[in-house]
């Protein structure tokens, strides 16, 4: 397992100091739960990405445009 150390302005620490005590958990469990959040929205936006650079526009538009419909009769 890796140390990190970061630098917040005072008020910042003490907010997610509240925070994670709200929760019930150390800074350093909240720190963990904030950086797996980070990193799955990282993935997910990557993989989408890359996803998209390999698609059809087109057959994307079709597939948007059914969602709507969709919605629409909702």
């Amino acid at each position: 397992m890796a140390t990190l150390t970061i630098r917040l302005p005072d008020d910042k620490h003490l907010r997610l100091k509240q925070l994670a005590q709200a929760k019930g958990i150390s800074i350093n469990k909240l720190m963990e739960e904030l950086s797996t959040i980070a990193l799955a929205e990282f993935d997910t936006e990557s993989r989408f990405k890359a996803m998209a650079a390999k698609g059809n526009v087109a057959e994307g538009l079709k597939i948007l445009a059914k969602l709507d419909e969709l919605q629409d009769s909702k």
